[in-house]
């Protein structure tokens, strides 16, 4: 009799946890928005576990495409390519920076409802096995959107609703959702019960240098930096004449990191396993920035001039005879300098993402995403093709 009961406690206990369906080996996500050149048929899905088509938005209180005809096509046509890998998740990214609605939406039990019954409607529609939301961000309105303190609270009840939405679907579903690489936005989120609703919590390790920073720095450093291995630097110098002033305003500063936020939300209690690390398939660049140190936290006297895909740093920069390519082994990621043209570029390359990929693995992760596919060289020994020869070696 007792055997009997032990069984079905542990058949019990197996069901009211299958609803997170997490993997044994690491996840290669990828975040895909189709290029010009449309041709799904080339997108290397055999190197995937996931790919998110970006972005729907919330429009209308719903989960839409802006284009729907134009884009719910090439979305169909994406999921075709699940004949050439059985085992693909494709999924749809809901949100993405600037994109509003999310607060307005989530603010009543009525908007959530309508929300989600149009999720589960879309990912019917087109098939899909999954959904990523990238609510940019709870409570805060920095991105120029609506928010509310209650977000924080209605962030975990939508995400509660839809799992459980998504648990009423014939097939199994994941479900996601992208978090910031710095501290500060924990505060906005209640993780630990988000937690208990969704299979990862991709974590955005890039952008930690933006194009308001008045000096240069790594964009998506996988190493643990510490303040003390940036002494002798002026970005050290003029964050430390800051700290005063951001203490008065609620603020802290310390470099950041994949490192450094991972162990931070470990110690919060998220589970290695749904943690997914941030790779970027892009690189920043400013102009202006002083050859002191290669221009590493360096000042800014020029200007920021943009954003570059991986494949133009790879065709252009890479090889112009004026750029050096340094690396810095604190930070555990690369950087590009042309004293000529006094130019600064901070990417990811394919040496950065397989020690990521690596680190991931090691610590036994859930896993590596990146922003985003469309980025990557199409010429071999890419990103893509270093992330996945270390997740198999």
């Amino acid at each position: 009799m007792m055997k009997l009961i032990l069984l079905l406690f542990s058949i019990l206990f197996s069901l009211a946890n299958s609803s997170v369906q997490l993997s044994e080996d690491p996840v290669i996500m990828a975040y895909y928005v189709p290029e010009r050149d449309y041709k799904p048929e080339q997108i290397p899905v055999e190197k995937l576990t996931h790919i998110i088509y970006s972005f729907s938005k919330v429009i209308d209180g719903k989960m839409q495409l802006s284009n729907p005809r134009k884009a719910g096509e090439k979305l169909k046509q994406l999921v075709d390519q699940k004949k050439r890998n059985k085992d693909l998740k494709v999924m749809i990214a809901c949100g993405g920076w600037g994109a509003g609605g999310f607060s307005e939406m989530a603010w009543t039990p009525e908007g959530r409802n309508k929300f989600v019954e149009s999720a589960i409607a879309f990912i019917e529609e087109y098939k899909l096995d999954g959904m990523d939301m990238d609510w940019e961000y709870p409570t805060s309105s920095s991105a120029g959107i609506g928010a509310s303190p209650e977000d924080k609270q209605n962030f975990t009840s939508l995400m509660k609703q839809l799992r459980e939405a998504l648990d009423e679907l014939d097939r199994p579903q994941v479900l996601t959702f992208a978090s910031a690489g710095w501290k500060d936005y924990y505060n906005y989120i209640e993780t630990e019960e988000v937690m208990k609703y969704v299979d990862y919590m991709n974590v955005m390790t890039y952008d930690q240098i933006v194009s308001t920073s008045p000096y240069t720095g790594h964009h998506t450093p996988l190493g643990y930096i510490t303040e003390v291995s940036m002494e002798g630097y002026p970005l050290y110098e003029h964050m430390q004449s800051r700290k005063e002033e951001m203490a008065k305003r609620g603020r802290t500063w310390e470099p950041r990191s994949v490192k450094k936020i991972i162990e931070f939300c470990l110690a919060q209690g998220v589970k290695p396993e749904q943690l997914v690390i941030g790779a970027a398939f892009y690189g920043r660049a400013w102009k202006g920035v002083d050859p002191a140190m290669n221009g590493l936290y360096q000042k800014n006297r020029g200007e920021y001039i943009g954003w570059s895909a991986y494949s133009q740093i790879r065709s252009e920069f890479e090889k112009d005879k004026n750029f050096t390519r340094h690396w810095d082994s604190i930070a555990m990621a690369p950087y590009l300098y042309s004293v000529k043209d006094s130019i600064f570029i901070t990417y990811d390359d394919p040496e950065s993402v397989t020690l990521k990929t690596r680190y991931a693995i090691e610590e036994k992760l859930g896993g590596i995403m990146f922003w985003q596919l469309g980025n990557d060289t199409k010429e071999e020994n890419g990103l893509l093709d270093a992330i996945y020869e270390e997740s198999v070696r």
